[in-house]
């Protein structure tokens, strides 16, 4: 039931939701195996296989992006599959937001490259650092904006490249990630849609994940490699999406038997399937992607969206539970009545 405030004069004002109007994807042509992407380091003298990265990860292939191809290539890309499925136009959109840690440039932003390669201009256009939870950032940052009245209809863009990140002399990390991009379109509603969202972030433990180069004088100043303690990191991902789960599911005054599809970032098949058995949720439930694209960072979660609606798996009417963690270290769960 929509829910009514009281204004003067005894009318009412009808409460505005955001709800996902549509989505899209996009991912590079390049598609290594693990037998690919072995072959490859072994050139380097570094040795890794298919059961390994397999084993380890659930990470079966990955995309990466040819050389001059840019987060906002293929940002636009997947935002004109989700214009395109919401049936709007670019011209439509009053927000834009994309959610990146591979940027274009230093600036001007890559979300206002997205808009110009779109053909419009004056919406407002801003980018989310968050690394892998940028998309649930962003994602929140436009419900709000929505509910406030502040825009009417957000196009919200995790686009990576983080292959340009990777230290290939380092098999712990350069298996793990590929590159992507994903776009929902928000819309204001009457009817629920985004049903709550929590969002945390602990600077105390930047250094597991980073990548610690800086511009300065105009030479990188720092490593420019990305660098995680993969324990570390699991360890605390575990414990923190358990945590925020259940955050949000009381935020919306639910539980999880409420809950028809689990999207989490997709990192690490393990984590994954943790997350699920502790909200009680079948394997059969957990949309996974990781095993086609590795961990394509802000891209991941609307990736996995993306490619699940298009299957017809996850169909109007359902409700889900979006969740991330990154760098810095952040974290964030979003509910979403589909």
């Amino acid at each position: 039931m929509t829910q009514t405030l009281p204004v003067s004069g005894g009318a009412a004002a009808r409460t505005t939701y955001a709800r996902i109007a549509g989505t899209g994807s996009y991912l590079p042509p390049r598609r290594l195996s693990n037998q690919d992407l072995a072959s490859q380091l072994a050139q380097d003298g570094v040795e890794t296989s298919d059961d390994w990265i397999v084993g380890r990860t659930g990470i079966r292939f990955r995309h990466f992006a040819d050389e001059g191809m840019t987060s906002s290539d293929m940002g636009v890309q997947a935002a004109r599959h989700a214009l395109e499925a919401a049936g709007c136009q670019a011209a439509d959109i009053d927000l834009i937001i994309c959610a990146t840690s591979t940027p274009d440039m230093v600036f001007p932003s890559t979300a206002c490259l997205i808009q110009h390669k779109l053909g419009v201009a004056g919406c407002a256009a801003f980018d989310v650092q968050a690394v892998c939870s940028g998309f649930v950032y962003a994602l929140s940052v436009a419900d709000s904006m929505i509910r406030s009245g502040a825009a009417r209809k957000a196009l919200i863009v995790g686009a990576e490249v983080f292959s340009r990140l990777l230290d290939f002399k380092d098999r712990t990390t350069c298996v793990l990630f590929g590159d992507g991009a994903g776009a929902v379109v928000l819309e204001a509603s009457d009817q629920p849609g985004i049903l709550a969202s929590r969002l945390h972030a602990d600077g105390r433990h930047a250094d597991i994940l980073c990548t610690p180069g800086a511009i300065v004088g105009g030479q990188v100043l720092g490593d420019p490699f990305l660098k995680m303690q993969g324990q570390a990191v699991f360890k605390l991902a575990i414990s923190v999406m358990d945590s925020v789960t259940s955050e949000v599911l009381a935020a919306a005054g639910c539980d999880a038997s409420t809950v028809d599809w689990l999207v989490p970032h997709q990192a690490n098949i393990r984590i994954m399937q943790t997350a699920a058995r502790k909200l009680a949720m079948t394997m059969d439930q957990l949309i996974v992607t990781v095993d086609q694209h590795g961990n394509t960072s802000a891209a991941s979660i609307p990736l996995a969206l993306d490619h699940a609606i298009r299957q017809g798996r996850i169909q109007r009417g359902q409700r889900l539970l979006l969740e991330g963690m990154g760098g810095g270290f952040t974290w964030g769960a979003v509910l979403v009545d589909y």
